[in-house]
């Protein structure tokens, strides 16, 4: 059921080394230019950055955020150390195995009521 509302929203954690972007509604070229300054600014200080992508509520992209984000993959291949997908739905489950090819981090799917154990995994050894 969509829920016909938008939100974005994005913190970093353990000195901008994780980044947690949560997407309510569908993904926006808007979106993606807030987000990924935030990265580049941890890929800048790190080398790389480890993202916590929630998408419990997300409803898939508009075609200029699909764009803007297929776009950020090609220029951050090698810029995301590890990958949490965290939701409720099949699809972002197999969404998680369907990133792997386009990204060199390690990536793994969470429930929603496993966010404190991504967190957990993005924290290893930072």
């Amino acid at each position: 059921m969509a829920t016909n509302t938008h939100d974005l929203q994005v913190r970093t954690a353990a000195d901008g080394r994780i980044v947690e972007v949560k997407v309510c509604g569908k993904l926006t070229q808007a979106d993606c230019e807030k987000f990924i300054p935030v990265i580049d600014e941890g890929v800048e200080k790190f080398g790389q950055v480890r993202l916590l992508f929630d998408c419990a509520d997300f409803e898939g992209w508009t075609l200029d955020g699909m764009l803007e984000d297929a776009k950020f993959g090609l220029h951050h291949y090698n810029a995301i150390f590890r990958m949490a997908i965290v939701g409720n739905k099949t699809w972002e489950k197999a969404m998680a195995t369907l990133c792997k090819p386009f990204t060199k981090a390690a990536v793994n799917y969470y429930d929603v009521s496993e966010i404190d154990t991504a967190r957990a995994w993005l924290r290893e050894g930072t």
